[in-house]
């Protein structure tokens, strides 16, 4: 996991090393986002792990302190196709909806301020990787907020981000 302690230029960091193999809605392309962070680390757990921590979004309050109010909506007890959510998240209430789903190797949603358009998009992408798994996490976002967001601490959502994947491997390894 990449974490340098100066954040300046975070945002041109983050594109360099981006993961080519994500799947990108139109309209959320890290190239012409307003702002973008790429995390990735190596997990010493299986994919199929890993994936039942992320999938269980209603249980992230109890190990990721920047997830609280994870309320799944029409009854769905996991994250799956389709699926809909609200929680708050870097002090801001999100809608959320799942776009891509494939079980125990990608997983990606839309978020928005509730009632607004998607101005986020967050994805998830596992490989296995001998007896571990590399986990990739990158998110863009559009648009006045997304840009307001990165002006007032570019390096905020990746920081966010890295602290999302040291507790996933916390939780994963049953600590």
């Amino acid at each position: 996991m990449k974490t340098p302690i100066d954040m300046k230029g975070r945002m041109t960091s983050d594109l360099a090393t981006r993961d080519p193999d994500i799947h990108w809605p139109a309209g959320f392309e890290p190239d012409r986002a307003d702002l973008f962070a790429h995390n990735e680390a190596r997990l010493k757990v299986s994919c199929n792990t890993v994936w039942q921590q992320i999938v269980d979004a209603r249980a992230w309050p109890t190990w990721y302190p920047n997830a609280q109010d994870v309320t799944l909506l029409d009854g769905a007890p996991l994250l799956g196709p389709d699926v809909r959510w609200t929680w708050t998240t870097f002090g801001l209430t999100i809608e959320s909806r799942v776009h891509e789903f494939v079980p125990g190797r990608r997983l990606g949603w839309f978020g928005s301020a509730p009632g607004e358009a998607p101005a986020f998009y967050h994805t998830w992408l596992l490989r296995p990787d001998g007896d571990g798994c590399h986990v990739v996490m990158d998110e863009a976002g559009v648009g006045s907020g997304a840009a307001a967001f990165r002006k007032a601490d570019e390096g905020r959502m990746h920081r966010g981000h890295a602290l999302w994947l040291t507790t996933l491997e916390w939780v994963s390894q049953g600590r």
